[in-house]
């Protein structure tokens, strides 16, 4: 059985064009990327070693191996703090319950209050399973009739995977798809991603599975709406993670003076204040 350590190992060294580390081209190839001895070689590290890396038989590499590999495949900053954050998780640093329970839905007074403070602009507070804990009146009004706070517990993730109305609304599904997916690695707990998985998975099908074992580490620009009234939204993200609360604060400021008037527009009928889910 893998791990998801192994797995980033091997699609990151799938998908590494050898020209792009310097390396000369072998020819022809059975598998895409680094061959495991071009991997190696640049790690410092045996050919076996790397093999029982990703087939999950070692999980307790050593920082210095994890460092290696993150040398040896080229990674950026994002792509180093994924795989230290999987090394932690396969070695079972976070070790997990017989029965997982769903994170917290509470959010500190404190943070509340800050959300308010952001009113009228757009906000929210959310966790890495795309739990939408608090949020402003505006991101109701933006959101509306889109289907995602439907529900009395909404969530972001599973919006995105398994409501079809998800991608009309979101212009660039597929990224916003790899960044929920992505997130769930990063959770509040090795148990809530578990049990959150556990849930979702069999109702969003391959879309959700294929890009949890990708590990790919989105990129994270604007984030591009069409709103049911016609109108189109181009969003800056900014991100405060609340590390102590495994909760994030994210505002969501327009990117131009189209967006900015449609936001208006969009408040206008709304005159209620925040919104917070317990």
């Amino acid at each position: 059985m893998g791990t998801p350590l192994g797995d980033f190992v091997r699609a990151r060294r799938d998908s590494v064009q050898p020209e792009s580390l310097g390396l000369p081209d072998h020819g022809r190839r059975r598998s895409p990327g680094l061959r495991r001895s071009d991997l190696a070689g640049r790690a410092g590290i045996s050919v076996e070693y790397l093999t029982r890396i990703e087939q999950g038989r070692d999980r307790h590499p050593s920082v210095a191996v994890v460092n290696a590999l993150a040398d040896g495949l080229g990674l950026d900053l994002a792509e180093r703090d994924h795989l230290r954050y999987l090394a932690k998780i396969s070695g079972g640093e976070c070790v997990g319950h017989t029965r997982p329970a769903p994170p917290s839905r509470e959010v500190r007074p404190s943070v509340l209050r800050t959300l308010r403070l952001l009113e009228p602009g757009i906000a929210l507070v959310t966790n890495r399973m795309g739990d939408v804990l608090a949020r402003t009146s505006a991101f109701d009004a933006v959101t509306s009739g889109t289907g995602l706070l439907d529900s009395d517990t909404p969530n972001l993730t599973r919006y995105v995977f398994t409501d079809p109305r998800a991608r009309s609304f979101f212009a660039d599904w597929d990224d916003v798809a790899d960044e929920r997916a992505f997130d769930l690695w990063l959770g509040p707990s090795l148990d809530s991603y578990e049990w959150f998985t556990a849930e979702l998975a069999p109702v969003a099908g391959p879309d959700l599975t294929r890009r949890l074992h990708r590990h790919v580490v989105p990129q994270r620009g604007d984030l591009r709406l069409r709103h049911p009234s016609g109108r189109e939204l181009r969003l800056v993200r900014e991100t405060l993670d609340l590390s102590a609360d495994a909760q994030q604060l994210v505002v969501l400021l327009p990117a131009d003076e189209a967006t900015d008037q449609a936001v208006e527009e969009l408040r206008r009928p709304a005159h209620g204040g925040l919104r917070a889910i317990s």
